[in-house]
């Protein structure tokens, strides 16, 4: 009774502030289409409270592991409230469990000097994706989104493949930062993103992008309702509805239904040629899987940056149109030269120093030269070409 009382209030609280208007409008637009003569359904002015989804989450995801008896009830409400509300990770996330944050809210925490220096580099890391990278690149996706009718299909492609990389920067970006915020306080949170556009399948990207929302959605959601155990048809099912929710999770359009409907065909598509390693393994060349997964996440995204159906449908048909297609639109060299540099310098660093480090101590030197080093080297990069009137963080919306 509590559990079911709990998920009602607190999907009820989700559902009244962020879809109200969303299912009012498709209702007077239903009943428009039928002529259906009423007086219109009002819709509401409604503030949308800081951080509505990911606090939600992590409240739904407490009560379910007290239920599941994975988790001992938390008596102390302080701490229960700062679990829920804990200021690093609560605007966009990631989305904690109780079992790995509960305890560190009782251990006694002391400065920790190699911890906090780690936090800051990790702190400048995410600032960098976030000012350097993705808000260069969203100058150059704005200009070209906002007036997809005037540029060609290899424009608007190319914009599609910066804003792949605006998102991740955007999005990873905040995470670093709740992470090392976090981290120079005492505290571990969990890693939300790895490497993800490195993954040679749809099903190896979602264990690496959001990874707090994707094991969400799969503990929850997807294993509540049956997983792959009932057979093929019933996965296919639970495929879509997990991910039909969980793009209506990210906000009220049906441009994000359909994003998590594509997202769910590849990921049966995958279940059903038995796909889950690589998208199209072949000898000697281990870069074409995550060439193949890159360009179908890019695809859906289209969908979750434009604004309606009629530009993200109005974009691919431009894409697709062979005329005038190769004609690419660069009108500030300076910015396009900005994005180059960016881009190059967080490959490099995530090929260099991350992918060949635990996530945990990519940001733990040698020594404290070296340490004073990353920190000069990036709080100049962060100065001299860091955006300084860049756009809020793309996930505080959700």
């Amino acid at each position: 009774i509590f559990l079911v009382a709990s998920l009602v209030s607190n999907l009820g609280v989700l559902a009244f502030f962020k879809y109200y208007n969303f299912f009012i409008e498709n209702v007077n637009e239903i009943l428009q289409s039928f002529q259906i003569s009423i007086q219109p359904l009002p819709l509401l002015s409604i503030l949308l409270p800081i951080g509505l989804s990911f606090h939600t989450f992590q409240a739904m995801s407490y009560v379910i592991e007290v239920y599941r008896g994975h988790q001992k009830a938390e008596r102390h409400l302080g701490i229960y409230s700062l679990y829920v509300m804990f200021y690093p990770q609560l605007v966009a996330g990631p989305i904690e469990r109780p079992q790995n944050m509960l305890h560190q809210f009782r251990e006694e925490k002391k400065f920790n000097f190699s911890e906090a220096v780690a936090g800051i580099q990790q702190i400048l890391w995410g600032l960098f994706k976030k000012v350097v990278v993705a808000d260069q690149l969203a100058i150059y996706v704005n200009s070209i989104y906002n007036n997809w009718e005037l540029n060609s299909g290899f424009t608007l492609l190319f914009a599609t493949y910066a804003f792949a990389f605006q998102i991740y920067c955007d999005f990873s970006g905040y995470s670093d930062i709740a992470l090392g915020t976090a981290r120079v306080m005492g505290f571990r949170l969990m890693n939300n993103f790895n490497l993800p556009y490195f993954a040679k399948s749809v099903t190896e990207f979602w264990r690496r992008w959001h990874i707090s929302l994707s094991s969400w959605l799969k503990d929850y959601l997807y294993v509540s309702l049956g997983g792959n155990r009932n057979g093929k048809w019933q996965t296919y099912r639970n495929l879509f509805i997990t991910m039909l929710l969980g793009g209506l999770w990210h906000g009220a359009s049906w441009n994000f239904v359909i994003w998590g409907f594509l997202n769910a065909f590849y990921l049966s598509v995958e279940k059903f040629i038995g796909s889950l390693k690589t998208w199209g393994e072949v000898p000697g060349n281990k870069y074409i899987g995550a060439f193949i997964t890159f360009n179908l996440i890019s695809f859906t995204w289209i969908f979750f940056r434009a604004s309606s159906f009629h530009q993200a449908f109005g974009i691919i048909n431009n894409i697709v149109e062979p005329s005038h297609f190769w004609n690419l639109r660069i009108q500030d060299t300076g910015i396009f030269a900005g994005m180059v540099l960016a881009l190059f310098i967080l490959l490099g660093f995530e090929l260099s120093v991350i992918q060949n480090k635990k996530n945990a101590d990519a940001y733990v030197m040698k020594s404290w030269g070296k340490s004073l080093v990353w920190i000069v080297s990036f709080f100049m990069l962060i100065v001299l070409f860091g955006v300084s009137d860049g756009d809020q963080f793309i996930y505080f919306q959700f």
